[in-house]
């Protein structure tokens, strides 16, 4: 059986259903189901940890680096030189999440505003 196999105006939506809900929802359950037998600190969740840690920084780096749509058009140092003013502010502020994305933000906004002014 395939997704092609079956020709109804209702099967691919209930294809997208079946196939969003395994790869969600099951392992959700799953980790309901033992989540209560692993520790905290155990080395198999540290290690999860680490792996999606891992997975938000690539992501975030791949943004700086070689971003897509508007932000594409934003020098590289313009980038770097937000990231870098908002992590300082995040450790200034002591470890405040918000002031560091504001910080960082602005400065981005600001830094575009400028661009946008300066060109012809």
């Amino acid at each position: 059986m395939s997704f092609h196999s079956i020709d109804a105006w209702w099967w691919p939506y209930l294809f997208i259903l079946i196939a969003g809900w395994l790869a969600t929802d099951a392992w959700r359950f799953l980790g309901v189901l033992i989540g209560d037998r692993i520790r905290d600190d155990s080395d198999v969740i540290v290690f999860v940890r680490c792996v999606a840690t891992a997975l938000v920084a690539a992501v975030i780096a791949q943004l700086i680096v070689s971003p897509s749509g508007a932000l594409a058009d934003v020098p590289l140092t313009l980038r770097v030189g937000a990231v870098a003013a908002g992590f300082a502010a995040f450790l200034a502020s002591g470890k405040r999440m918000l002031v560091g994305l504001v910080v960082s933000e602005a400065l981005l906004l600001a830094g575009m505003a400028i661009m946008r002014h300066m060109a012809p």
